[in-house]
């Protein structure tokens, strides 16, 4: 089906702790934008149905007023027509094709009872300790099960605020610490305050080779116009500082089938100064230290690991409505513990740091 010509430029599915959330970039890329979409065959028992209320059972990621709005803005397709009404019936056999559009409305997206790992909340905001593996916003290929759907069943203002309060994002395999405003006055401040650069952001980092005792990276970061999965430091990009101090290092034989292979590995502490999309992820590759089990950056499995090690383990800001000083600490979960349990044994002497 051609992708109807209202349709906006699709957001990426990058999840990442970025104060550019939501931009939209215009370096040059090669590959053409995905056109996202769902097919569905009416059934006998569903003759007769509404389209809308029928597009609720093939698309059941998204409110029944999210798929009005795609049916009228000429996203919805039966038997190759554009449909003209979310109200008219389906007959059974009909094919019907849906552009599925993301959006950051939270009205768009169902509540999902979840269990959320709050470390702190008051009426204003929630303190969460994601874990690897969950995505923040829905987005392509993860309509449902994020932090966002969790949000909308935990309380009842989440509705009606963008996104679902949440105010900055952490990668979807990256674990850690994140805040999320509960009243419209809250986000604002927050939002504010990541904007201004006041909020504290420290993370935890096992990177492949040795890395100098404390150092800093400032280079630029923008869309790498070779990939939309991923960004690079290009000269065109915007400003992005990360602070680097090495908690330890070592030097350890690990199995291969060929025989072992001797590997260096550093322990790190990164502070941000600014939070570009996967910022510490493409600035410690650019040094050519990349993280540990970080594939889009050139990391290698190692240490047991599955996934990026990074771990935003400490998070410090003023309560935007009291103006208390609040910080919090996450301890590394088991993955990152064990690789750095590791690390301890062949160093025989504790790893400083975090």
């Amino acid at each position: 089906m051609p992708r109807s010509p209202v349709s906006p430029p699709l957001l990426l599915d990058i999840d990442a702790f970025d104060e550019d959330w939501g931009a939209q970039s215009t370096a040059p890329v090669s590959q053409p934008l995905p056109l996202l979409t769902r097919e569905g065959v009416v059934s006998v028992a569903q003759h007769g149905q509404r389209l809308d209320a029928w597009l609720v059972s093939l698309a059941g990621e998204f409110s029944r007023s999210h798929l009005k709005g795609l049916i009228d803005a000429g996203c919805v397709r039966v038997d190759g027509k554009l449909a003209d009404s979310p109200s008219r019936k389906v007959s059974s056999g009909q094919q019907v094709w849906v552009e599925l559009r993301p959006t950051a409305q939270s009205q768009a997206f169902v509540a999902e009872p979840m269990v959320l790992p709050i470390v702190f909340e008051d009426e204003h905001l929630l303190v969460i300790n994601k874990a690897a593996g969950m995505v923040v916003h829905p987005a392509a290929a993860h309509w449902n099960g994020t932090l966002m759907n969790g949000l909308l069943a935990h309380h009842a203002g989440a509705v009606n605020l963008p996104r679902a309060g949440i105010v900055h994002r952490l990668d979807k395999d990256t674990s850690g610490l994140m805040v999320v405003g509960k009243t419209l006055e809250a986000v604002t401040a927050l939002s504010r305050a990541i904007a201004d650069r006041v909020v504290k952001r420290q993370y935890v980092a096992l990177v492949h080779g040795t890395v100098a005792d404390a150092f800093a990276v400032e280079a630029s970061i923008g869309r790498d116009p070779a990939s939309r999965v991923k960004m690079a430091v290009l000269a065109s990009g915007k400003s992005a500082r990360t602070d680097v101090r090495c908690l330890g290092r070592v030097v350890l034989d690990e199995d291969h089938p060929n025989g072992p292979i001797r590997r260096a590995f550093s322990a790190v502490e990164c502070t941000l100064h600014t939070g570009r999309t996967h910022q510490i992820r493409v600035h410690m590759a650019s040094r050519k230290h990349p993280l540990v089990a970080d594939a889009v950056y050139g990391g290698s499995p190692a240490l047991g690991l599955t996934r990026q090690a990074l771990h935003a383990y400490r998070l410090a800001f003023d309560h935007p409505i009291t103006g208390k000083a609040l910080q919090f600490e996450s301890p590394l979960p088991d993955d990152l513990a064990q690789a750095w349990g590791r690390l301890q044994m062949a160093n025989q002497k504790p790893l400083t740091g975090a």
